[in-house]
């Protein structure tokens, strides 16, 4: 944009913009260092408690609305251990965002209550037993948490393909 510019060029000039879709979910953990899963009643997999962000909604945010709505969990969302990108794939036409923040540890998983409308269960789940659950993109999605959540730094994933 130049120095005389108007307002309806910056307009013009935001709507020609590529976007993306972005989701965020916490790594919430049991004393024992099991991992909780959810699972949704859309789809043949598991995956960590979250979901898509609403529009202009923060990731941590998102992250914290969406384990609510998900679990019954309050939580508030700790350190960004997870971004995770990946390509345009298949029916998605976009690039895709996905946030893991600390979820904290889970005192008691009683206090769990599934939204029935989205999720048939949950489980605390190994580390090691993620691939039984999770597929290869959720896997190192998850890995990576743990492993950030271990060395305090954030790692950036790009994966190949995948969402969740």
């Amino acid at each position: 944009m130049t120095a005389g510019s108007t307002f309806l060029d910056a307009e013009a000039w935001y709507a020609q913009l590529p976007t993306l879709y972005a989701a965020a979910g916490a790594l919430i953990t049991d004393d024992a260092g099991d991992v909780l899963l959810v699972k949704p009643n859309y789809r043949d997999y598991w995956s960590l408690p979250g979901g898509i962000l609403e529009h202009g909604e923060p990731p941590h945010l998102g992250c914290e609305r969406e384990v609510a709505e998900e679990t019954g969990l309050t939580i508030t969302p700790g350190e960004l251990l997870v971004v995770d990108w990946a390509p345009p794939d298949g029916v998605r036409p976009r690039p895709f965002m996905y946030f893991v923040f600390d979820g904290g540890t889970l005192a008691d998983p009683r206090g769990i209550r599934l939204q029935a409308a989205e999720l048939d269960a949950f489980r605390l789940t190994r580390p090691g037993e993620m691939p039984r659950f999770l597929p290869p993109f959720m896997v190192a999605r998850v890995s990576a948490a743990l492993q950030a959540r271990e060395r305090g730094a954030t790692v950036y994933l790009p994966t190949a393909g995948g969402t969740g």
